[in-house]
């Protein structure tokens, strides 16, 4: 307990009547001293006939599991035996898991119970802590604070996302029931798998052109590839330091497992073969090629183990390893980030060895804050610095992205709330062997 301001103000009045009155005559300052006496009854008085924090009763309604990014109710019950306040202020204690809104409310009190609505926002894997709450409330006559500090110690597992991935799959599937109600044939000549050469005629693709057997033979070949039914997709997903870094307050490397989830959904639904792999400055999870929709589950598990990491991401060893373990011809899907184009370097030629067997499908993270930056009117100085070093900044970026592209590499490269969308759309030209 302790003295709300309207006690304080209370008490101090009491000091300019005996200044006052001592002034007048010097044994009437007991008026004041005896006016901070009675306002410290009073105070007590309060105190007495306040509900009691010993009779209050606390329960927390919340969920056992959530998704990261997904925000979810929860409900603070106080329950008070014998008096009870008109309106009692509630706040939940959480770790750097949880995020908490509002993070204090004024809740009425009604028939001796007080209801608080609050929004759970898990904003890391691993495991959440509500520790405790905190709960006060003034005396009827408004002069003390009674609080309580409830400990509650609950637990809730923060998983990635997996209802908003079957949510989103779902939806994609209505939409699209034609395209992915059955599975995508694709057409003689126009898959994945490399079958023979052919003379190149108008209209082929270009990029399918073998320059070195063109240069030997002294005609212009071209490769013809064989249709495939099942392709074998592979996430890579980078977990060092950049990728834990947070964007629009979800870290990239948990956009990345939602977005791989969501991806592997709908290629187990469509016949294809789906495996997790993920490392930092070492190879970290790799998981076993799965089938069949009865899989997804499996690289769930697989997936929540995959941890935040302070290190920087070797990938060379990292994307080399990969390569060893493929022994099919494979759709790579990487997810990764990049500081500049000196850091890019080992990335840019351990993805080129990928390509010489491999499609791969690089997914970028748009930084809109640095966005946001580059494009902002200057008000002060030190904004047009910020906006300087943010452009050089997206040139260098986009200089990694142009040769990612020369490579051959599917790029996607689209605002982060249309990744997944993107990532599928990319896949399903792969499927139908336009990739």
């Amino acid at each position: 307990m302790y003295p709300t301001p309207r006690m304080i103000l209370l008490v101090a009045l009491g000091v300019p009547f005996a200044v006052l009155a001592g002034l007048v005559a010097p044994t009437l300052w007991l008026v004041g001293a005896a006016w901070s006496i009675f306002a410290i009854g009073l105070f007590l008085l309060d105190i007495a006939v306040s509900a009691d924090p010993a009779k209050a009763v606390v329960e927390l309604m919340m969920p056992g599991a959530m998704g990261v990014g997904r925000p979810e109710p929860a409900t603070v019950r106080l329950a008070f035996a014998g008096s009870d306040p008109g309106q009692v202020e509630i706040a939940l204690d959480a770790d750097p898991h949880l995020s908490i809104m509002p993070q204090r409310q004024t809740c009425a009190v009604r028939g001796g119970r007080a209801d608080a609505s609050l929004t759970l926002n898990p904003m890391r894997r691993g495991n959440g802590i509500v520790n405790a709450l905190w709960a006060r409330w003034r005396g009827p006559l408004g002069l003390c604070w009674r609080q309580i500090v409830h400990p509650l110690d609950r637990k809730v597992s923060i998983i990635p996302n997996v209802a908003s991935v079957k949510e989103d799959a779902a939806k994609l599937f209505q939409r699209n029931s034609g395209q992915l109600g059955l599975r995508v044939r694709l057409r003689g000549g126009d898959g994945t798998e490399f079958n023979a050469l052919r003379d190149f005629q108008p209209g082929m693709d270009r990029r399918n052109i073998d320059w070195k057997q063109t240069a030997r033979h002294g005609q212009l070949l071209v490769r013809e590839f064989e249709a495939e039914e099942n392709l074998h997709i592979v996430f890579a997903l980078d977990s060092g330091r950049l990728m834990c870094e947070p964007v629009l307050g979800v870290p990239r490397i948990d956009r990345a497992i939602e977005v791989s989830l969501l991806l592997s959904y709908v290629a187990l639904r469509l016949g294809d073969r789906v495996r997790l792999f993920s490392f930092d400055e070492k190879p970290r999870i790799a998981s076993a090629s799965v089938s069949g929709p009865q899989a997804f589950a499996a690289l769930q598990r697989v997936a929540a183990g995959i941890d935040y990491s302070s290190a920087e991401t070797n990938f060379t060893l990292g994307l080399t390893q990969l390569a060893s373990e493929l022994e099919h011809r494979a759709v790579v899907v990487v997810f990764t980030d990049f500081a500049d184009t000196i850091s890019a370097e080992l990335m840019l030629d351990n993805i080129s060895r990928l390509l010489v067997r491999h499609i791969v499908l690089f997914v970028i993270f748009r930084d809109e804050e640095l966005e946001a930056m580059a494009t902002h009117e200057p008000v002060e100085p030190a904004d047009v610095s910020r906006a300087v070093l943010a452009d050089a900044m997206l040139r260098e970026r986009n200089r990694v992205v142009l040769r990612l592209k020369r490579l051959g590499v599917e790029v996607i490269d689209v605002p982060v709330e249309r990744i997944g969308m993107g990532v599928i759309d990319a896949y399903l030209t792969v499927k139908r062997g336009h990739g």
